[in-house]
């Protein structure tokens, strides 16, 4: 699957390529500093200087079965993966940006990690701890207890924190239709934010507060397959009408991940050649 790695603009409206590949590449992460992208490829972490863009990768030692649930703590310094070598099914780690050893976080699995708090103190992942489906939890940074954020929900994921810390965003499905949806960090206060017939996913506010950028799939899509025409979409941070950016060859893997610029500016995706 031939891979492209862009930049959108939301100013000019223009999809700047960055880096093409004739493999599967997933997910992309923008460090804090706007230097460079972190995606994942064939179950390892690489990252992609945007002065020089190639595929550097990260060293995870024993963690060679990453899926496209990575991030960087604020400050930049922490990688955090969700990774299912040592357990058969994600659990999330972190480890030093440079690479290392992975430190595990989450006892529990499934788990999948979508965001850092602002302050860099807690994690927003999803988890199948019932059998009814997969939920939102969060969990301190150095691991502990988990505290679970939704109830009710047929499946809900994609959690990422607005930044200040108030809001936490996240994708739910309730009568068969999956929207999006915020509350606070201690599971107050739920809004539905979208409300259309769109199979709406992974929302990300933007660091300025302004903006969520989503993924949308058409109507009576069943979960996120790749392989997809979807749309990119933008929407005001306290709701609204939202806006098509961009329609692609794409679906899991384009923007499952905080993928924002430092300036709110750009984010960053992937689309894919049609087979």
């Amino acid at each position: 699957m031939r891979s492209e790695i862009c930049l959108f603009d939301i100013v000019s409206s223009e999809a700047t390529p960055v880096l093409r590949s004739d493999q599967t590449i997933e997910a992309p992460n923008w460090a804090p500093d706007g230097s460079a992208l972190i995606v994942n490829k064939n179950g390892r972490i690489y990252r992609v200087e945007l002065s020089a863009p190639r595929l550097e990768e990260i060293g995870t030692e024993f963690a060679i079965s990453c899926n496209n649930d990575h991030g960087l703590s604020p400050d930049g310094k922490t990688l955090v993966i969700s990774d299912k070598t040592e357990e058969g099914a994600s659990c999330i780690y972190t480890l030093p940006i440079v690479g290392g050893r992975p430190r595990r976080v989450t006892k529990e699995t499934p788990s999948y990690w979508h965001s850092c708090s602002p302050d860099g103190s807690t994690l927003a992942f999803t988890g199948k701890r019932t059998p009814r489906g997969f939920d939102i939890y969060t969990i301190p940074v150095g691991g502990g207890s988990e505290t679970r954020l939704t109830d009710g929900f047929d499946h809900a994921d994609g959690p990422d924190y607005t930044p200040d810390g108030r809001w936490i965003w996240f994708n739910g499905e309730k009568a068969g239709r999956m929207q999006l949806w915020r509350l606070h960090p201690d599971g107050n206060d739920l809004q539905q934010m979208t409300d259309d017939d769109r199979w709406n996913w992974f929302p990300h506010p933007s660091p300025d507060g302004q903006h969520v950028v989503y993924l949308s799939y058409a109507p009576g899509t069943t979960g996120h397959p790749r392989d997809q025409d979807v749309d990119l979409r933008l929407m005001p941070a306290e709701g609204g009408r939202a806006r098509v950016l961009l329609e692609l060859f794409g679906g899991q893997g384009t923007i499952n991940v905080p993928s924002w610029s430092p300036d709110s500016r750009q984010f960053a995706f992937v689309r894919y050649e049609r087979p």
